[in-house]
């Protein structure tokens, strides 16, 4: 296993893998093939956030981690949005939790207060790795997304990087 930054690359990988899920899932709610220049322009748009790969021994991506902004708001600039796709091949591999903790301690260091990550249910897969890795359930929101010819719930989790924030403001 090698864990390491994104690099331009990559992403032709980073869409395949995406196009997986996309096509054959409702893990993700795309409908359509996102080109790998998509996805290369917003992880090169975005410097502060991180994005890992983690590449086996000739150099292939096998499994992408991703963060970006939750919300446009200045005021949310402090949360970040997380998301973790294992290629077809290579998932039960034991391969998300470590590249994922490595991305959330990468976050942890720049200062975010709190990463956010959005599961469609049913995935008792990405509810184990988030609930492993010290996400909490803070909510679910009902029939968020229509795919495969089915509504689909999205359940949302947080982890936090800090203590949490007093409501009073403090002195």
């Amino acid at each position: 296993m090698a864990i390491r930054f994104a690099r331009a690359d990559d992403f032709d990988a980073i869409a395949a893998i995406t196009n997986h899920y996309i096509a054959t899932t409702s893990v993700h709610f795309g409908y359509d093939p996102v080109p790998a220049g998509e996805l290369r322009d917003a992880w090169q748009g975005k410097p502060a956030y991180v994005w890992l790969v983690d590449a086996a021994d000739d150099g292939a991506v096998r499994a992408y981690a991703k963060s970006g902004p939750w919300r446009d708001r200045a005021a949310y600039r402090w949360t970040v949005e997380t998301g973790i796709y294992v290629a077809d091949g290579a998932r039960g591999r034991g391969l998300g939790g470590p590249l994922y903790g490595e991305l959330l301690r990468e976050l942890a260091a720049r200062d975010f207060r709190s990463a956010v990550a959005g599961v469609t249910l049913p995935n008792e897969p990405s509810l184990r790795l988030h609930a492993r890795l010290g996400f909490e359930l803070v909510g679910t929101f009902r029939d968020a997304g229509f795919k495969l010819g089915a509504w689909h719930d999205v359940a949302w989790f947080q982890k936090p990087f800090r203590g949490p924030v007093s409501a009073g403001g403090g002195s």
